[in-house]
């Protein structure tokens, strides 16, 4: 079995910062592209980030220049450092990872349940 722990949401005022970060755990043996996602009510599940094993990323243009997401491929955690916070970032924040796990070198699409992430004005 493969989870995905997700942590560092909270409040915080607009203009500030949070990290989140990402925890993958189990047999794991290879994991792929990893990806911060998210969705507030009434909106659809929408890519903020993704990276790939090697460290290539693309951001959604909403975020561009104020979230950066990394990863340390040794601790099996990926990152998203959201700076400059704005009113319209309020979410659930979800991470994905490609994840080859057991005995099978096939790759499998997780996800973690989410943390919240709310921006007062």
């Amino acid at each position: 079995q493969v989870h995905l722990v997700e942590s560092g949401g909270g409040l915080v005022q607009a203009g500030g910062s949070l990290r989140l970060s990402c925890e993958v755990s189990g047999r794991i043996l290879s994991i792929n592209g990893m990806g911060w996602y998210r969705q507030a009510p009434g909106n659809e599940r929408e890519l903020v980030a993704d990276i790939t094993s090697y460290g290539s990323t693309r951001y959604a243009d909403s975020v561009k220049g104020r979230f950066t997401i990394s990863r340390d491929n040794a601790k099996n955690t990926m990152y998203l450092q959201m700076n400059s916070l704005k009113t319209e970032d309020p979410a659930l924040y979800y991470c994905n990872a490609n994840v080859a796990s057991g005995l099978r070198w096939s790759y499998t699409p997780y996800w973690g349940q989410g943390t919240q992430v709310t921006v007062s004005s």
